[in-house]
């Protein structure tokens, strides 16, 4: 049985991103670039996507080993490559998974046709799952602790959290002159189930005593909270899961606010300075909450036992479920959405005008090609992580855009982007994949993503 829980555990692994979409960031002839900047240089006359198709997005991966590690057909056993890659993991890779879909989107200019200012909307649905590998409660589950008489496991390593929400959005952005532009964006969240267990404490620790044969000690702080998913739990259930997180999905679950800002900045025609935070809000739980808590401190000094009560004597379990009880409260709680930060740097060059002494007016078309750098942070539940890109941008044809990335990141350093943008007439079409090296082997893969999506685009020259 352990076993499975550990492959249930690793498997998770497998779905790992940072949430970074580094392909898709100030990639502006894409409109659904506004949301990873509300302030980014966009000048559509107005846009819609296709209802469900217009943003699609899926990543994967892991930090500490790949499915090729576990399930290789290499001769070697299989509890022995699980004894592996517990052992060469630590409680600093993550485990994690975020997947998007936009159910609708659109935008258009507003006020004065001086074109200063927009307005976007939409809603998406999100799932999102992070945790860091809990190795010493792996390698406790795995080994025991025979082989680590005087090792003190601690449980803090358990952070884990989950959500299904959806997202209703505006977002308004303006030219302030022809070198800033600023916009911000307002978020509405609806939760359709939370857990997140992630400020835990304690530690387990076995060491010889000089009365008996052993001492062993626990001390735990764990605590779990959940909302909107006990009567799943319930035996007897017979509803629809999926129908269920649907109807929560809109505006049916726990409740949220949130909020975007952005820039762009022009310092010279071709160069840029962009910035955003993205996310900054919370959800307050509130409908069929439970929290779990297990508080307490047990000491034993005999024969080594193992708290399951099936091997040890009813006593000692018993002393040991009054030391550390199971407690339930329902009472609300607040979590914050995970704070992602952008920046970047671009330079443009090779302007397809002629010169730079051209007085033409279309700013977006002005240069065929662009390198520069981002730089991508956010807030997990212990410390912030990092990602660096290089990119390079450029436009094919006239309408055809191409952007190129190479990122540094906690799951990569071989992390080779690719995206196009086309648009045929109105119709707009893009294409986004992330570590392109990978696709060789999937099995070997550390991580991937992808995002694409189908839009219709109505520029300023349009009738």
């Amino acid at each position: 049985m352990k076993n499975v829980l550990l492959v249930g555990l690793f498997l998770l692994s497998i779905c790992s991103f940072s949430q970074n979409k580094q392909i898709l960031y100030n990639f502006t002839s894409i409109p659904q670039s506004l949301m990873s900047n509300p302030g980014a240089d966009v000048k559509y006359k107005f846009y819609f996507g296709i209802p469900l198709l217009s943003g699609i997005s899926a990543n994967v991966g892991t930090s500490g080993f790949t499915a090729y590690d576990l399930f290789a057909n290499d001769g070697v056993n299989f509890n022995t490559k699980l004894q592996n890659i517990v052992l060469s993991t630590s409680r600093k890779d993550k485990i994690a998974l975020n997947e998007q879909i936009e159910l609708f989107t659109g935008g258009f200019q507003v006020g004065n046709w001086d074109k200063k200012g927009y307005l976007s909307f939409g809603m998406y649905q999100e799932f999102d799952f992070w945790s860091y590998v809990p190795q010493d409660l792996a390698t406790l589950a795995l080994y025991g602790n025979k082989d680590y008489i005087g090792k003190v496991f601690n449980l803090g390593d358990l952070s884990v959290k989950a959500e299904v929400l959806s997202v209703l959005h505006i977002g308004y952005h303006k030219n302030i002159n022809e070198k800033l532009i600023v916009g911000g964006r307002a978020k509405l969240y609806s939760s359709a189930f939370n857990a997140r267990s992630t400020n835990n404490s304690g530690y387990i620790y076995t060491i010889p005593s000089t009365t008996t044969a052993y001492e062993q000690v626990i001390y735990s702080d764990l605590q779990l909270n959940t909302s909107g998913i006990s009567k799943y739990l319930e035996k007897g259930y017979d509803g629809g899961i999926a129908s269920d997180m649907q109807k929560k999905a809109l505006f049916g679950g726990d409740m949220g606010l949130g909020f975007d800002l952005g820039f762009t900045y022009y310092p010279k025609k071709n160069i840029q300075y962009t910035a955003s935070v993205v996310d900054l809000g919370f959800i307050k739980h509130s409908k069929d909450v439970e929290t779990f808590t297990y508080k307490g401190v047990y000491n034993y000094e005999g024969v080594n036992p193992k708290f399951d009560g099936n091997t040890t004597s009813e006593g000692v379990y018993k002393e040991f479920m009054d030391a550390i009880p199971r407690d339930t409260l329902y009472t609300k709680y607040t979590t914050l959405r995970p704070i992602k930060l952008n920046a970047s740097y671009q330079y443009s060059f090779d302007d397809s005008r002629g010169g730079e002494d051209c007085n033409c007016n279309a700013k977006e078309a002005e240069y065929k090609n662009a390198v520069g750098g981002q730089l991508f942070m956010m807030t997990t539940p212990r410390a912030p992580i990092v990602a660096l890109t290089g990119f390079y941008r450029r436009n094919v044809l006239k309408n055809l855009q191409m952007k190129a990335t190479y990122t540094l990141d906690a799951f990569s350093y071989t992390n080779i982007g690719l995206g196009l943008s086309g648009n045929f007439g109105k119709f707009n079409m893009y294409f986004l994949a992330d570590n392109l090296l990978e696709y060789r082997d999937l099995a070997k893969a550390n991580s991937l993503s992808f995002q694409f999506g189908f839009n219709f685009i109505f520029k300023e020259n349009d009738n």
